[in-house]
C-alpha cells in the first residue's frame, strides 16, 4: 500500500556503540526519505563516535572501530542530518524509546537545536506489538514473508521498517492510511520529553515519570521544592529533558536567571 502523506516521511535507524542514549554515540545512521508523491532517497552515512565500540556491540552491527576511524564525526554531519529531517515525519523501529532520544542528544552535543515538537512519529514496533507482539526479524517474516538476513544493519532494518509498515496497512482495515493517526497509535504513553521523564497524566498536565515524585504534577513539586530543579539540572537528564523542566520551570519563577 502506497503511504497516505501530507509530508515526507523519514524512515531511519541507528547503529550505536551501545544502548544509553545518554552516554552512547552513533556509528551508522541509515535513511529513507518517502515523499508525498511516492518518490524515495535513501543514504546511509559511518560516523566516528570518538570513542571505543565495545566489542559487544560490535557482535550485534559488526561495525568496528578500523570501520570507522577515517570517517566524519557527527559533528561533523549534524547540519546536514537536520536538514535531511526538517519538515518530515518520522518513523521508525522502536525509535521512539531509542533512536528518536539518541539523535535527540547527538544534536545537542553539536550545537544543533532541532526541535523534534514540530514533527510527528511513528514507531512501527509499537503498531506491531500492539497487533503481533514480536521482533522486527519476525515482523518482516509475518508481514512480508520474507527473512531479514541483514538485521542489525542500519540500512537493513530501515528498509525491512518500512516494508512492514506498508504491509500492516495492507494487512490492517483498522490502521488509517494518515500519519497522525499512525503516530498516535503507535505512541504508547503521550509525554512531554523525548526520554520519557516526564509525562502528561489525564488532564494533560505534565507529571514526573520517574524516582520519588513519579506521577506528582512538575508545577507542584518545584512550588514547593524549587531546589529539585536544580538537582535534574545538575544530573544526567538528557538535554531535551532539560529543556522541558527549564520551560516548567520559568513559568513559575519568570525573573529567576537560568545557569547554561
Amino acid at each position: 500500500m502506497k503511504l497516505n502523506l501530507k509530508n515526507p516521511l523519514i524512515f531511519f535507524d541507528l547503529e550505536t556503540t551501545g544502548v544509553d542514549f545518554m552516554e552512547d554515540r552513533i556509528v551508522e545512521i541509515c535513511y529513507i526519505k518517502v515523499y508525498p508523491n511516492g518518490n524515495e532517497e535513501s543514504k546511509t552515512i559511518r560516523v566516528n563516535p570518538d570513542m571505543h565500540i565495545p566489542e559487544a556491540s560490535t557482535a550485534v552491527h559488526g561495525i568496528t572501530d578500523e570501520d570507522v576511524k577515517n570517517e566524519p564525526k557527527f559533528k561533523e554531519i549534524a547540519k546536514n542530518i537536520a536538514n535531511v529531517f526538517e519538515g518530515c515525519d518520522i518513523a521508525g523501529f522502536n525509535s521512539n524509546r531509542f533512536d528518536i532520544p539518541l539523535l535527540s542528544e547527538e544534536f545537542a552535543r553539536a550545537g544543533i537545536n532541532f526541535d523534534f515538537t514540530k514533527h510527528k512519529f511513528i514507531d512501527v514496533q509499537t503498531i506491531f506489538h500492539k497487533m503481533e507482539q514480536r521482533t522486527l526479524s519476525a515482523a518482516y517474516k509475518f508481514y512480508c514473508g520474507k527473512n531479514l538476513d541483514d538485521a542489525h544493519s542500519a540500512d537493513g532494518d530501515t528498509l525491512a521498517t518500512y516494508e512492514v509498515l506498508k504491509a500492516q496497512l495492507d494487512r490492517y482495515p483498522t490502521l488509517k492510511n494518515d500519519v497522525e493517526f499512525l503516530s498516535d497509535f503507535s505512541t504508547q504513553k503521550k509525554t512531554a520529553d523525548l526520554a520519557g521523564r516526564i509525562a502528561f497524566d489525564d488532564n494533560n498536565v505534565p507529571v514526573f515519570n520517574f524516582g520519588k515524585y513519579k506521577g506528582k504534577k512538575v508545577v507542584d513539586v518545584f512550588k514547593d521544592e524549587p531546589s529539585y530543579y536544580s538537582w535534574m539540572m545538575q544530573s544526567k537528564f538528557p538535554s531535551n529533558t532539560k529543556d522541558v523542566i527549564t520551560r516548567i520551570y520559568m513559568s513559575l519563577y519568570p525573573n529567576v536567571k537560568i545557569k547554561q
